[in-house]
Parts: C-alpha cells; sequence; structure tokens
C-alpha cells in the first residue's frame, strides 16, 4: 500500500473564479491538510504541472511512490523536486544517497529513476517536509541548501507592517535547475504584510506555504485578478495554489513564515507585473 495520498486540481479560468463562493475559492486552491503525521500529500495541479506536498513520517520512514498521473515507474523520472524541512530533524534518502535536513534547511533533488524517502529523527518530534515538484528536462545534481547558502535580501520596513527577510534558496543564482524555485520570506515580529506591492506573473504559477504562526491565529491570503480580488483565511501549516493570472499577497493576526515556489517558462525572480495598492480592488 503506498504511503501516498493525493488529489488533481485544475486549472481554471479568472472569469469563473470571479464566481466562486468560500466554499468553492477553498476547494480550488487551498490545501488544509497537507501536514498528516504518518502520511505523505499532496496536490498534483494543472498549473504548469506543479506538485505541492508534505510528508510528516513518525514511526517508521515514508516512500515518495509515483501517482497514477505521472505515469512512470519512479516520481523523478520526469520531474525534480524542491524540499525544505519545517519541523524536527530528518533524512531524505534518494537511491544510496541521504541528506539530513535540520529546520529550515532545503534539499533539491533532480530527476533520476530512484526511490525517495523521508524520515524523521524522533518520532516525536517528527520532521514536516514540505515540497514543490515541477516537470524537467535535464538532469542536474542534487544539492543541499542552508540559510547561509541562500540569496538573502531585506525588504519592507515596519512602519508598512512588512519588514521582512527573502531567503531565495532553490533558485538560479545558487544551483541550476530546470524551471522549479523555491524561497523563505520570514517576517519581522509587528510585520503581518507580504507582497506589496501586490503582483502577477504571467510566465510562471505560484504556491505559498505558511508556518511559524501561533495555533490561536490566522493569516488572509488574498488572490484573484487585481481588479477582482478574493481572499481565504489560513491557518499554520497550509498551502494555497496561486494561478498566473493571481495576485498572491497575505495580511496575518501575527507575523509567520512562508514558503514561495514557482514554476512556468521564465527564470528570472523579478520578472513580474506590478500593481500599485492603489489600484488594488
Amino acid at each position: 500500500m503506498s504511503d501516498v495520498k493525493y488529489e488533481m486540481r485544475y486549472a481554471s479560468h479568472p472569469a469563473d473564479a470571479k464566481s466562486y463562493d468560500t466554499e468553492r475559492l477553498r476547494a480550488e486552491y487551498l490545501f488544509a491538510d497537507i501536514m498528516t503525521e504518518g502520511e505523505i500529500n499532496l496536490i498534483y495541479s494543472a498549473y504548469d504541472r506543479l506538485i505541492v506536498g508534505g510528508a510528516v513520517p513518525t514511526a517508521r520512514p515514508l516512500t515518495l511512490d509515483a501517482i497514477p498521473p505521472l505515469r512512470a515507474d519512479r516520481f523523478l523520472h520526469r520531474r525534480e523536486l524542491g524540499i525544505i524541512n519545517v519541523g524536527g530533524a530528518g533524512t531524505v534518502k534518494a537511491g544510496d544517497k541521504e541528506y539530513r535536513l535540520d529546520y529550515k534547511e532545503a534539499l533539491y533533488l533532480g530527476k533520476s529513476d530512484r526511490d525517495i524517502t523521508f524520515a524523521s529523527d524522533d518520532a516525536a518530534r517528527p520532521a514536516r517536509f514540505y515540497f514543490n515538484s515541477a516537470p524537467a528536462h535535464a538532469e542536474y545534481p542534487d544539492k543541499k541548501i542552508t540559510k547561509a547558502d541562500a540569496v538573502v535580501v531585506e525588504l519592507g520596513s515596519l512602519e508598512e507592517s512588512n519588514h521582512r527577510v527573502i531567503n531565495k534558496m532553490i533558485v538560479n543564482q545558487v544551483l541550476p535547475t530546470c524551471q522549479l524555485q523555491m524561497g523563505m520570506t520570514e517576517l519581522k515580529p509587528g510585520s503581518v504584510w507580504n507582497t506589496m506591492p501586490a503582483h502577477t506573473h504571467d510566465r510562471r504559477m505560484e504556491a505559498y506555504f505558511y508556518f511559524e504562526l501561533p495555533d490561536d491565529q490566522a493569516v488572509c491570503h488574498f488572490m484573484g485578478q487585481p481588479q477582482e480580488t478574493r481572499h481565504i483565511w489560513m491557518r499554520n501549516r497550509q498551502a494555497v495554489i496561486s494561478p498566473q493570472w493571481s495576485i498572491h499577497s497575505a495580511c496575518a493576526t501575527h507575523n509567520y513564515t512562508f514558503i514561495w515556489g514557482m514554476a512556468g517558462e521564465n527564470m528570472d525572480y523579478g520578472d513580474m507585473d506590478g500593481c500599485a495598492t492603489t489600484e488594488l480592488k
């Protein structure tokens, strides 16, 4: 029996998304149960074929089996994988290689036919592996990335409630990838807004994973076209899919950290179509 549970999410037109009520918005874009202990849960999205997932091994390792939509014997047969640990210490085994990941450490795995397993050092404090996977046309070397390896940018201000540190971890300035990019943005105490001014990028889609949010607090994720925005209320350790036509921004009742992941045809991090805050509706 496979350790992997998955569901498909299909692409939606922005004109259709305008009519979605709260339940439909959450069903199309929110990934609430991504971090379930003892399981691997993932969504296969039709947006650039990005896979968004979480693995939480406890008493035994978990194997990342290929899911039926991939039509492959191994998960990474035609894919690359980016992983960031947001829990206790653990290991990722890729074929005959093993990588230990502590909190907020990342790992890139290039496409290759090999078994992938996740394990925790301590079942009582399990590792929580958040991952994104995108189709790959070439095989690039595996690489572990720490925050010390990342391209770090500090932006915003406390006065604008968006003082934050962006850690670009799986990006082309750090290592070669086919199309996947991932990083982690940490908001300073007192700051709650991310990705402001908001933007879209037609050349790639994105996914956000929110964590380090107290269990009694919440984050409001904003999406939609700039003049037709919608919102989704989210909790700690939940993910959301952002179509290429949508803004992706949030404000929370407490500071937090989020992981961003992108896939598409453009690897230029700065390729964005900005929207002034005063133009949002």
